[in-house]
């Protein structure tokens, strides 16, 4: 299945807790978008060139019946535009994969520069924890302790 802007533009995604950034989600497939649009484009340009250069090569061959040594020049020149074609096409098409790589080891770094913040949050989440727990202990033992019955026994007697 051959995958388009379009299709990943109108891809859905289910949201789940602790998901990642729906904006930055939607801002990475954006550029994704916008870099299979152009790759899209250059395709079609290569195609079109590419069937100029057929035209011309059966151009080339009708000579051949009347004109042998034209054909041979033509040819010549029929090859060296498609040599470059190819060349050009190659290059291109490594300078995409290369890009793509690029782009994938940018979200993988991203994935895990946000996997330590979450890491580091839970650390933070759980220090805060131990913290509250331990401040609701004394607080509790200071509830439960006789000054705390004294004080509420001079309290009772100061009322009655």
């Amino acid at each position: 299945m051959t995958l388009t802007p379009l299709d990943i533009h109108n891809k859905e995604f289910k949201t789940v807790l602790r998901g990642y950034d729906r904006n930055e989600v939607d801002e990475f497939l954006d550029l994704i978008i916008k870099d299979l649009e152009q790759i899209f484009k250059e395709s079609a340009e290569l195609k079109d060139r590419n069937q100029t250069l057929q035209e011309q090569l059966e151009h080339n061959h009708d000579l051949e019946l009347t004109l042998h040594n034209a054909l041979v020049v033509a040819q010549e020149t029929a090859e060296e535009v498609k040599a470059s074609a190819k060349r050009e096409a190659q290059l291109i098409i490594r300078e995409a994969e290369m890009k793509a790589e690029r782009l994938v080891d940018e979200a993988i770094a991203k994935v895990r520069r946000m996997t330590a913040e979450l890491d580091e949050m839970r650390k933070q989440a759980a220090v805060f924890r131990s913290r509250l727990v331990n401040l609701l202990k004394a607080q509790l033992e200071m509830l439960d302790s006789e000054d705390w019955e004294e004080l509420e026994s001079a309290a009772g007697s100061a009322l009655d």
